[in-house]
């Protein structure tokens, strides 16, 4: 299946992504339907164009004051400030995509871990570098540090701040993939997931997800939040009540969650819809790109189809099976965020 090619600064298309059926791997996994949201299908071929754009744009519009992102990008004041952010490569090159569209300088903070052909795509945008000797939490400090809220602008997807208003944008703009997952159930009278296995970095994507598919009148929908065992800080978040520091290395196949501390925010929303946390070893992650590919999805990265190794995992654990309430007639949605 071909990536949906766009321009890269087409940030803001209405097209919804795909919602296909994957009866192959219904079969294998041993549930009814299966169903896969393509987020490579977006601008930048992931789902961070969602957030990191949406929030960005916000926090342009307000800073230069004006009442909306429509009449700011009307207008286009300049100078604009730079715009700042950690990442691990997706929320940085949606940062940076939007700096480009409207002007602006960005400076993105990368963790020492991000391969050089995310960073190049970033740098293709005009965006400057600032590599960190470290992990992804110690980015998003060094991003945060250099933030002054006027001259600098931080568009931060992680908080520890309830509150925080450009976060909050963030996991706003990611919701739209579950407001387009429920019209196109609708529309195909299909019926509700019952399960929904979600890949978590700092779990504003999960959380997203839980905000926009479990509180609805079309059914329960348990929201299985998925991590490698080696970055496991949602995991931690739930188990404790609240962000925890993961420490160490935090190593995986999975590169975009490789993350240490939650987010806040995110993590109540995870709380207050009964979210389950699951760990998976890195095998059964390479596995699930290959299942991914060979059962008519797209191809993509072990971070897009974490979501899957977490279904797979509880597939052959008859203990998991049973606490997750996954049987023969379970429905199980999964998302793909990013292509190869």
């Amino acid at each position: 299946m071909e990536q949906i090619s766009r321009h890269p600064d087409d940030l803001t298309s209405d097209r919804p992504t795909s919602l296909i059926d994957l009866p192959l791997l219904a079969e294998r996994c041993g549930v009814a339907k299966i169903w896969a949201k393509l987020e490579n299908e977006r601008p930048l071929g992931n789902f961070k164009s969602l957030g990191g754009a949406h929030a960005a744009l916000w926090a342009l519009a307000t800073v230069t004051g004006h009442d909306d992102v429509p009449t700011f990008l009307a207008r286009l004041p300049m100078p604009l400030p730079t715009l700042v952010c950690a990442s691990d490569g997706n929320h940085g090159l949606a940062v940076a995509a939007v700096a480009r569209r409207v002007g602006a300088p960005a400076r993105i903070y990368l963790p020492a871990a991000v391969g050089g052909a995310r960073a190049a795509r970033i740098e293709a945008m005009g965006a400057s570098i600032i590599r960190i000797a470290g992990t992804y939490d110690q980015a998003v400090a060094a991003a945060a540090a250099a933030s002054d809220g006027v001259h600098t602008l931080l568009i931060a997807d992680t908080t520890d701040d309830m509150n925080d208003p450009v976060v909050a944008k963030v996991m706003e703009g990611y919701g739209r993939i579950a407001l387009e997952i429920r019209a196109q159930l609708r529309a195909d009278g299909s019926a509700y997931p019952t399960h929904a296995f979600v890949q978590a970095g700092v779990g504003g994507l999960a959380a997203a997800m839980a905000e926009g598919l479990c509180p609805y009148e079309e059914g329960l929908c348990q929201l299985v939040t998925v991590e490698p065992q080696s970055a496991p800080c949602v995991e931690r978040a739930l188990r404790n009540g609240s962000p925890i520091l993961v420490p160490g290395s935090l190593e995986t196949s999975a590169e975009m969650l490789s993350c240490g501390l939650a987010s806040a925010p995110a993590v109540a929303s995870l709380l207050r819809y009964g979210a389950e946390p699951l760990l998976v070893d890195e095998g059964v992650i390479e596995q699930a790109v290959e299942l991914l590919d060979l059962a008519g999805g797209p191809r993509s990265t072990p971070s897009g189809a974490t979501g899957l190794a977490g279904l797979l995992h509880v597939s052959r654990d008859a203990e998991a099976r049973v606490r997750l309430k996954l049987g023969r007639g379970s429905r199980i949605l999964l998302v793909v965020t990013e292509g190869v």
